[in-house]
């Protein structure tokens, strides 16, 4: 989710340091490499990633045992709804990373060399750290769904010069949480990053962008998501499990969906504003499949 921060950073400074003309040249991209920008981002980067590791490293990795480094097979855990959140994460990090190097003027090829990595190289140094506690471990499939994300937004912008399909996130409350507050979460900020039940992953296409001679609306996606229900535990035993009382099944969604960057506006501080918020799934009706109930329809769907 790092990538709302940084476009919110840029956005506040501007809102806070400028006037409406001033916040507009700010938020606007160097036609040309521009130095100062490009040094900003660069220190802002690694100051940023290097204060992540290290909060980790002490608040989080802290409070359990360290052990020799290992590796750990988990692509079975949570019905792979945990993969789904690398393949996104990985995604939009590299989407922020390459947006802001263009910001700053620096060159296509470039932009995707170490800004569409950006998702890739710091998730790699988490699943490092991973790999040196007792309770996790470095895991091969988180690896690969890294991988899978940072080649979504990559390989679209070699073959098309744009995003024409989009990871996104939306979520609901379920009733799970309250009964594992400890893994899923306790309240609604922390039920949004930990509630695999409540989590749905999209993949948003633009129709527009596969039928340019169509009068379809620039800005309409249809969307396929992935969800999961049922889960107390990452992997259920039957009775061997303490959460027994678990009815775990896999959820395939179709839905529509809004590409906010598509939208044509000539303000900057609107881009970035839809640029943000273009992470998340518009609500729409969608309709559910299930492996327990068949074909359910939604009247509206977070």
């Amino acid at each position: 989710m790092r990538s709302f921060f940084l476009h919110i950073v840029l956005g506040f400074i501007g809102f806070t340091c400028f006037s409406q003309s001033g916040i507009n040249t700010f938020l606007q991209p160097s036609d040309t490499l521009n130095v100062p920008r490009r040094n900003a981002v660069i220190i802002s980067e690694t100051l940023l990633a290097s204060a992540s590791l290290l909060a980790l490293n002490k608040l989080w990795y802290a409070d359990y045992p360290r052990s020799k480094f290992h590796t750990l097979d988990d692509n079975s855990q949570w019905m792979q709804m945990d993969k789904m959140g690398h393949v996104f994460s990985a995604y939009q990090l590299g989407r922020v990373g390459a947006d802001i190097l263009n910001w700053s003027g620096v060159s296509e090829k470039n932009q995707l060399i170490y800004g569409g990595t950006l998702g890739f190289t710091f998730l790699t140094a988490v699943e490092v750290l991973d790999g040196f506690s007792e309770e996790w471990g470095f895991s091969w499939g988180d690896m690969a769904a890294n991988a899978m994300g940072t080649s979504l937004y990559i390989g679209q912008e070699l073959l098309w010069k744009e995003q024409r399909v989009t990871l996104k996130y939306s979520f609901h409350r379920t009733q799970y949480a309250s009964q594992r507050p400890d893994k899923l979460g306790d309240g609604f900020s922390e039920e949004f990053l930990k509630d695999y039940n409540g989590q749905t992953y999209w993949l948003s296409a633009n129709l527009h962008s596969f039928f340019k001679d169509s009068n379809i609306p620039t800005w309409i996606n249809v969307a396929f998501g992935y969800g999961a229900d049922g889960m107390l535990t990452g992997s259920y035993d039957g009775a061997n499990n303490v959460f027994s009382n678990q009815n775990r099944v896999r959820q395939y969604y179709l839905s529509l969906d809004v590409d906010l960057t598509r939208i044509k506006t000539n303000s900057p501080v609107l881009k970035t504003v839809f640029s943000i918020f273009n992470t998340l799934k518009v609500p729409f009706p969608a309709m559910e499949f299930n492996e327990e109930n068949g074909i359910r329809f939604h009247g509206i769907y977070f």
